[in-house]
């Protein structure tokens, strides 16, 4: 799908506003350009879609801000990989932007409705590297595994051990943990030992109750 002028106008702009808070890389930028936001937020909501705030989608979930969406993609380092793992496909917004920086990305989302909005949305754009599982994330994709990098787009009060098990050697982790009345954006990298860095604090729907 060619997305229209006035939407390649709204996504730039889109892109620029993100890029004034928070420095985008190049590429990652462009990946910002170039998806319409406007098509990952029910139709209700689509006069907010390029403000950077979050918005409620189906199954009482909801798409994260952009701003959100551009940290955790920068602090995962996804341009130096190959396979991404995300746990919480929601609205597919955050898959659909890896899908223009990796290879493969492999998006697990535990509410049936959701993949299936976020498979059409992919096919309306014309994504291909992007692979939609109905199941529970938290247990990760083992068929695939390991992978170079894995997202979660939901808050955790702790990393599974399943999910460190499916991470590759050098590769990277990023999650909003829990912690007390906070959520802190964390890194792991597997150094053959989990390397730990809090990033910054963030608000995201807890795993228990939804993700995005």
């Amino acid at each position: 799908m060619r997305i229209s002028h006035l939407e390649a106008q709204k996504c730039k702009r889109l892109a620029q506003n993100i890029d004034e808070v928070f420095p985008l890389e190049p590429k990652i930028f462009q990946a910002f350009a170039t998806i319409p936001r406007e098509l990952f937020v029910p139709l209700g909501f689509r006069h907010h879609a390029y403000k950077l705030d979050a918005l409620p989608i189906a199954g009482n979930q909801w798409i994260s801000s952009p701003l959100t969406v551009a940290k955790m993609t920068h602090y995962l380092r996804p341009l130096e990989a190959d396979s991404v793992l995300e746990i919480g496909c929601g609205s597919g917004y955050q898959a659909a932007i890896l899908s223009r920086l990796v290879r493969r990305v492999f998006s697990v989302e535990r509410i049936e409705r959701l993949v299936y909005q976020a498979k059409q949305r992919f096919n309306e754009l014309g994504i291909v590297n992007v692979h939609v599982r109905h199941a529970d994330g938290l247990l990760g994709w083992k068929e695939y595994a390991p992978y170079d990098r894995i997202l979660f787009s939901t808050a955790i009060e702790k990393v599974p051990a399943p999910i460190f098990q499916q991470l590759a050697k050098g590769g990277i982790l990023v999650a909003p943990i829990i912690r007390g009345e906070r959520q802190i954006i964390t890194r792991f990298v597997n150094h053959g030992y989990i390397f730990k860095e809090e990033l910054e604090n963030c608000l995201f729907i807890n795993a228990k109750s939804g993700v995005e």
